[in-house]
């Protein structure tokens, strides 16, 4: 116990603010250009919290992007389960969802799809896990859909890898406020897209 509370709830709670924290610096200043001092300035906390948790700028970078991914794949998964069975309800769902998870904070799409890139070594294979995790979701929510037998055209592999690289490009565009681009927009192309590729 400490002041009254958990050692592990008050470690919990300053993770908590450094994530938060790392939205905001990353997110509007970039990665580049943040420092652990500013990070700890957004987050209200000491630099010593700061390396109680994180070893350096890049694991931080990295916690605050799976947070990132993981909010996103609950978000599409609690849609499809309240979506109608049919095709078409299920893929504007999941199009929807994702979209509004990662493009309605700018910031947050922002570190999703620019500031993760280039990095490091680290951050980089961090990014072609998630992507891979994203395939595996993704398969997953077909098969559930569509029976375990069904295989879309070129694999799922194939299909998949498209789909994920098209989702990530069109969101990221509308994230960043092209008056070209509209979320009923994108979730039309993207559903369509999805629609062909569930289509035997």
């Amino acid at each position: 116990m400490y002041d009254g509370r958990p050692v592990a709830y008050r470690r919990a709670q300053r993770r908590e603010q450094f994530l938060a924290a790392g939205v905001a610096v990353f997110g509007e200043s970039g990665y580049q250009n943040s420092s652990v001092t500013a990070l700890c300035r957004a987050a209200g906390l000491a630099r010593s919290q700061f390396y109680e948790l994180f070893e350096n700028r890049e694991d931080l970078l990295i916690a605050v992007y799976d947070r990132i991914q993981t909010e996103a794949r609950q978000a599409v998964t609690a849609a499809t389960a309240a979506a109608s069975g049919d095709a078409v309800g299920l893929a504007q769902a999941a199009v929807r969802a994702y979209a509004e998870s990662i493009g309605r904070d700018p910031r947050v799409a922002r570190i999703a799809h620019v500031e993760v890139v280039g990095v490091g070594e680290r951050v980089e294979q961090r990014r072609m896990e998630q992507r891979a995790l994203w395939t595996a979701f993704f398969e997953d929510q077909m098969r559930r859909a569509l029976g375990p037998e069904f295989v879309p055209p070129g694999g799922f592999h194939t299909a998949v890898t498209g789909y994920v690289g098209a989702l990530l490009a069109l969101v990221h565009q509308w994230s960043t406020g092209d008056e070209q681009t509209d979320l009923a927009g994108i979730t039309e192309v993207l559903t369509r897209f999805l629609i062909s590729l569930m289509t035997p």
